[in-house]
């Protein structure tokens, strides 16, 4: 075990003693009781891991947990405000952008980080920052409409 590592979830502190080898996935979910990102590949190729990391989206199963001291990590669980859905999450629902439901939170995760970075000029540029998260049940067209539909909302 290492020393304590401090780091921010969803806007909370944590203080933890971590094992080198744990990855923030494990950590999130086995520690923090936070199951909504997922475990699929183990292997950074599905992006069903997926949070944001300081902002910025990352595969958190290749993510080593001790990397993010004095850092701040946002999961699907820290996205929607107190009383409701993002408008992603939303826009997930009116597109019927989720059949399994299982790369959703991991699809939210990368769709935000898509339109915060200002990657939603089309259709193709959309496809493009959303190629690392793959969808088995393929939902990609109604994925493809609810980055479209939020990115425009945030436009307006």
């Amino acid at each position: 075990m290492t020393g304590p590592t401090a780091f921010t979830v969803n806007g909370q502190p944590v203080r933890l003693d971590l094992d080198p080898r744990e990855s923030l996935l494990d950590v999130l979910r086995e520690r923090l009781a936070l199951t909504g990102s997922k475990k699929g590949c183990d292997h950074g190729q599905c992006g069903a891991c997926t949070v944001h990391l300081d902002g910025r989206r990352v595969v958190s199963c290749l993510t080593p947990a001790i990397q993010v001291h004095g850092r701040s990590v946002t999961t699907i669980e820290g996205v929607s405000g107190v009383g409701g859905l993002h408008p992603l999450q939303e826009a997930f629902v009116d597109n019927d952008a989720l059949q399994c439901g299982y790369c959703t939170p991991g699809q939210v995760m990368s769709g935000l980080a898509c339109i915060a970075e200002g990657h939603t000029g089309d259709d193709d540029q959309i496809r493009e920052y959303m190629s690392g998260n793959l969808c088995r049940c393929g939902a990609y067209t109604g994925i493809l409409a609810a980055v479209r539909q939020t990115a425009a909302l945030r436009e307006e």
